[in-house]
């Protein structure tokens, strides 16, 4: 309950917040204007939220922030770098502090529906009008837009896809499994010499669990969410899914991956510990930066199946969007600056901070020499298509009914990774666990979702 706890007193504390911030949302749309000079220039100050810290990436947002005010002289971009774990909980304790920004990412299109909840989040119409709205994914833009109007605009995509290691597989004379009881089968059987077959991870501060779960439902033709938007845990679909990934746990597992987030997770494949893991192409830069010796032998293939012959599915598709706050004084600030963001060269430059894991969420920039003839793209041709097609067949997680709070929240709650781990430390019955998280979620749904 700690993050119910915090969110509904900022939900209390928010309209108060909000009157100082002043103004409706379609009204904060276009360019305050307020900020220009006499000369019509760009005057103010802006604060940007992000999560890329890795050096590259952050680096990349630097320099073109650090460009824009040179050719701006009048304006100054304040950067502040957070984890994606911290990045939910600092902008819901802004809603009652007021600590927030002019700009920002979200982590997926789910949390700008929490933000859209929260009436928190400005226009982007003049950006898409700027850009060209066909060059956007009519998918994302459609999942960040309420009543007509567009409230986040994607910077990167891409996708969950399963990534392996083919000398591993070799070694063994194994085949990439395209089920998931072929996972299962193989992931035990390369569990040794130091290798785990696959890890699961449950720490409350990220959304592995809930991802894992939700690949084994969608492939299922399931959702952890009912259509009338309340969780769904308790089908039988999700108790064999829970089933399933408490196996994999038990006998393909390291038993401390309990409390690991994305990260710590993450860089067991990266430092050749594990020889399956989920993932989006960010596996290519982890590995050739911590095993280059095993760039060669990664590959990635669409998601296991639940049964063999069952059709193709993508479970989970992110577009990482920028946004803007309503309480900005400076939209025209904001707007130029992610125009500039997605002009050509900075956006290339930006995209080559990680190349294949950042998939460019814009038309035409895949045609350019400078993104196409990088060597990691050109590498990777057959793994970026392999993630390209999940993209473009993909939702966010419990996007399935639409765009909804509820989505976002149950990915941003911990819920299932705390179920998960309450079944594995305590012993609890998994059907009495489930039953406690799907009540826990529809709690927390009707409090921030109304």
């Amino acid at each position: 309950m700690k993050k119910l706890l915090a969110m509904a007193m900022a939900l209390a504390m928010m309209l108060t917040t909000l009157v100082g911030c002043g103004g409706d949302t379609q009204s904060s749309a276009a360019p305050s204007g307020g900020g220009g000079d006499s000369a019509g220039g760009l005057q103010g100050e802006i604060t940007f939220w992000h999560c890329f810290t890795q050096g590259a990436r952050m680096d990349a947002i630097q320099a073109a922030a650090d460009q824009f005010m040179k050719d701006n002289p009048g304006v100054k971009i304040n950067i502040e770098t957070m984890s994606w774990g911290d990045f939910n909980t600092k902008w819901n304790a802004g809603l009652t502090t007021g600590d927030l920004p002019d700009m920002s990412i979200a982590q997926n299109t789910g949390e700008v529906a929490e933000m859209l909840n929260a009436d928190v989040l400005a226009s982007m119409e003049n950006v898409v009008n700027t850009v060209g709205a066909d060059r956007f994914s009519e998918n994302a833009l459609a999942d960040m837009t309420q009543d007509g109007v567009v409230y986040g605009v994607p910077y990167y995509s891409h996708a969950q896809v399963m990534w392996y290691r083919q000398d591993l597989l070799d070694a063994a004379g194994l085949e990439v499994p395209k089920t998931w009881d072929e996972f299962y089968d193989t992931a035990v059987a390369l569990t040794k010499d130091g290798v785990y077959g696959a890890a699961v991870s449950m720490s409350p501060n990220d959304l592995l669990s809930t991802r894992y779960l939700n690949f084994y439902v969608q492939s299922g033709g399931g959702s952890l969410l009912n259509d009338d938007l309340t969780a769904n845990l308790t089908s039988d679909l999700a108790i064999d899914g829970i089933n399933f990934w408490l196996k994999v746990y038990k006998d393909c597992s390291p038993a401390e991956t309990i409390n690991y987030t994305v990260n710590d997770h993450a860089t067991l494949f990266y430092q050749g510990l594990t020889a399956f893991d989920f993932n989006s192409g960010f596996m290519i830069s982890g590995v050739e930066s911590n095993r280059p010796d095993l760039l060669d032998s990664i590959s990635c293939a669409p998601l296991p199946t639940l049964k063999e012959g069952d059709p193709y599915y993508s479970a989970e598709a992110t577009h990482i969007p920028l946004v803007i706050w309503k309480n900005t004084e400076h939209a025209d600030i904001c707007e130029a600056f992610i125009n500039y963001l997605f002009e050509d060269d900075n956006y290339v430059a930006f995209l080559a901070a990680v190349p294949v894991g950042m998939l460019p969420s814009l038309t035409g920039i895949e045609e350019l020499d400078a993104y196409k003839n990088n060597e990691t793209v050109v590498k990777f041709a057959d793994e970026a298509a392999v993630i390209t097609e999940a993209v473009n067949a993909g939702r966010a997680i419990g996007f399935e009914h639409g765009p909804s709070v509820q989505a976002g929240l149950l990915t941003s709650q911990g819920v299932i990774e705390e179920m998960f781990q309450d079944i594995v430390t305590n012993g609890t019955d998994v059907m009495t666990a489930a039953q406690n998280a799907e009540a826990k979620l529809n709690e927390i749904f009707e409090v921030m979702a109304g």
